[in-house]
């Protein structure tokens, strides 16, 4: 059997676990794979996830957290937030961004990246 085109890659089918709600805007790790929750998903529901476009996503707040345009992303699962530090690879390859964010501002601007 050849390949056989299943849908454009924009997004992702998603079944969260059963008892596991996700809401709009969670960030998902599936290994390598991050997604955003496009809606709600009901714990053991189908939905799905954007794995590419344009997102404000969390980042750390405070002095010494600025972000600036074009840099490389990685989601801490942990603390829930973007941030330049792969952690050795605990921290999962987001994208790059596409504004600067000040030390001061709680959001990112994230082009998703695979």
């Amino acid at each position: 059997m050849t390949a056989r085109f299943i849908q454009n890659g924009n997004s992702i089918d998603y079944t969260s676990a059963p008892g596991s709600d996700v809401s709009a805007g969670d960030v998902i790790v599936q290994g390598d794979l991050v997604g955003i929750a496009k809606l709600d998903i009901t714990g053991g529901a189908l939905g799905a996830l954007a794995v590419t476009g344009v997102f404000d996503v969390p980042k750390t707040a405070g002095v010494g957290e600025a972000i600036g345009a074009g840099a490389k992303v990685y989601w801490d699962v942990a603390d829930g937030v973007a941030k330049e530090d792969a952690e050795a690879g605990a921290n999962k390859y987001l994208g790059k961004t596409v504004l600067a964010a000040g030390d001061n501002d709680a959001t990112v601007r994230v082009r998703l990246e695979q």
